[in-house]
């Protein structure tokens, strides 16, 4: 059994793709298929991708129905920073037309703890323990 972390994108997979790729150095696309012509998906657009992230392994595509839900801060990705630098680094890049959903900062808990949502929707709690 494997647990594994499926991502629902409604046309902007392949930017999202792109834009953590730009974010993580340890960011490798594994597997990478794109909807045809035959659909249902827009043509080209992502229908299933494998990522890696950290280690991690996290699944996502770009769903061919519309749907009126999107991404939550219920659930978050948990990141536990090595060093001062790479928790900025994280933190400047996520929150790039993001948002801060928790600013970054010394809450009692952590020596250094933010909370963020990309611009994706995605979140993001980034830890300095």
């Amino acid at each position: 059994m494997q647990v594994t972390p499926f991502l629902m994108f409604q046309g902007d997979a392949e930017a999202a793709i792109d834009f953590y790729r730009g974010i993580f150095p340890d960011f490798e696309v594994v597997e990478l298929t794109r909807w045809g012509t035959e659909g249902p998906g827009k043509e080209g657009s992502i229908y299933q991708a494998s990522l890696s992230i950290a280690g991690q392994t996290v699944r996502c595509f770009d769903s061919p129905p519309v749907h009126d839900f999107g991404f939550t801060p219920s659930f978050s990705f948990f990141i536990d920073c090595d060093d001062e630098a790479q928790i900025e680094t994280l933190w400047a890049g996520l929150s790039d037309g993001g948002k801060a959903l928790m600013g970054i900062g010394d809450h009692g808990f952590s020596r250094r703890f933010g909370w963020v949502q990309d611009r994706f929707g995605i979140s993001w709690q980034l830890n300095l323990p």
